[in-house]
């Protein structure tokens, strides 16, 4: 039975994955190295997931048993307490060899990020320690149909000494490769909570009918709840997170941008490789080979430029939001971090783009073949940057620079 159909079977009946024991690294450099392991195996068969939307359950589960899933807990909780830099390139090393790969966990990050400033010590001691086991964290925040991406339609009432949650959701990326889905309703009080839905509670249902060009193995599809029943300690007050100032935008956003500088690694290593071995050059180079066209040269130098700068700024980003998140986080030092994020961001995207659009011009038509499947890194790029617009990026970074301005704070700055 192929991966797809246990996913679909899955799905209908809700039954969470086998929880697998799960080491728990210790160092930035074990995480890197178990994160090049680990893209090592995914990339060899990158290409044909993509082609078949077969989804990666071997490699996810790599992902969890060799500890990556813990490494940014606290080392008070258990955790190795990684930085900021090594998250982001753990991310674009996993995302160079598949970037949907590279998606899957990137919500879980960011609702560990949130559990930091707003759930209490008993939530924070379950919910860490069961990720320290090996459990995974899918989302259940974004609906459609809503005004826009904060509005939720999804409630959640008391019920005896609990809660019921009714509503539906998509975009849950992770939550079909979940043990806890975190799902995000409104309360008795109209103010927004984050409900944690362990699989296999009854009027859960996860359904993977993701059907996006790119990013086309996240299984970013729909949440059912229906009078899903929720223990009183999993339900977190998220709404307290805009008392104070904090970094958990700029968090996400570091991620996401870390996905896009892999997209663009990848995609510029698949156009290297490609020209070198397989593309035949232009009759007016008067070469023999692709690579000695000095255009072709000229642009793979440009190409590498540009990755190198999105990369630098990312990096840069990484040791802000070290700088901020060693002391008690002020308005400016958040609006520091968020703004450090905007930058790397702007870059991320437009070199993901170019890079795996520029492939298609540099290796011929011959790139274009089916059996190549180069059309991925394009597709990827195209859709995983659409998570938020970059545009506002620019405006973000203009204001803040040229008026003083603080950006808005949410998960998109």
């Amino acid at each position: 039975m192929s991966n797809l159909a246990e996913a679909n079977i899955q799905s209908d009946l809700d039954i969470a994955p086998p929880l697998l024991p799960a080491q728990v690294l210790g160092t930035d450099a074990q995480a890197l190295d178990a994160a090049r392991e680990l893209a090592a195996v995914a990339r060899q068969q990158a290409a044909r997931r993509d082609q078949q939307r077969k989804l990666p359950w071997t490699e996810i589960e790599q992902f969890t048993r060799s500890g990556l899933g813990s490494i940014t807990l606290g080392k008070a909780f258990g955790g190795p307490q990684i930085s900021h830099v090594t998250l982001a390139e753990v991310f674009a090393i996993i995302s160079a060899a598949d970037p949907a790969l590279g998606q899957i966990p990137q919500n879980q990050f960011g609702i560990l990020n949130l559990l930091q400033h707003v759930a209490s010590e008993s939530q924070k001691q379950q919910l860490f320690q069961s990720v320290l086991n090996g459990s995974r964290i899918g989302n259940a925040g974004p609906e459609r149909g809503s005004k826009n991406t904060l509005e939720l339609k999804a409630r959640i009432t008391a019920q005896g000494d609990g809660w019921v949650l009714n509503g539906q959701k998509f975009y849950s990326t992770g939550a079909l490769f979940a043990h806890w889905i975190a799902v995000k309703a409104l309360n008795d009080d109209g103010k927004q909570v984050m409900a944690f839905v362990r699989r296999g509670t009854p009027g859960l249902r996860v359904v993977d009918d993701w059907s996006g060009f790119g990013q086309r193995t996240t299984a970013s599809g729909t949440v059912l709840l229906n009078n899903v029943q929720v223990d009183a300690d999993l339900v977190v007050e998220n709404w307290r997170l805009n008392e104070h100032p904090n970094i958990q935008g700029a968090v996400s956003q570091l991620i996401q941008a870390a996905i896009d500088a892999g997209i663009a690694r990848g995609a510029l290593d698949d156009a290297i490789e490609f020209v070198r071995t397989r593309a035949r050059p232009w009759i007016d180079a008067k070469v023999d080979r692709a690579s000695d066209d000095l255009y072709v040269i000229a642009d793979i130098g440009k190409l590498k430029i540009e990755l190198h700068a999105a990369e630098a700024l990312l990096r840069k980003a990484g040791k802000v939001l070290d700088q901020v998140s060693a002391a008690p986080v002020t308005a400016a030092s958040a609006a520091r971090a968020s703004i450090a994020v905007a930058e790397a961001k702007v870059l991320t995207t437009e070199i993901s783009l170019l890079a795996s659009e520029k492939l298609f011009e540099l290796a011929g038509s011959r790139a274009t073949l089916a059996e190549f499947n180069l059309d991925r890194h394009w597709r990827n790029a195209r859709v995983h940057t659409l998570h938020d617009p970059v545009r506002w990026k620019y405006h973000a970074v203009g204001d803040y620079r040229l008026n003083g301005t603080l950006p808005n704070r949410h998960s998109w700055i």
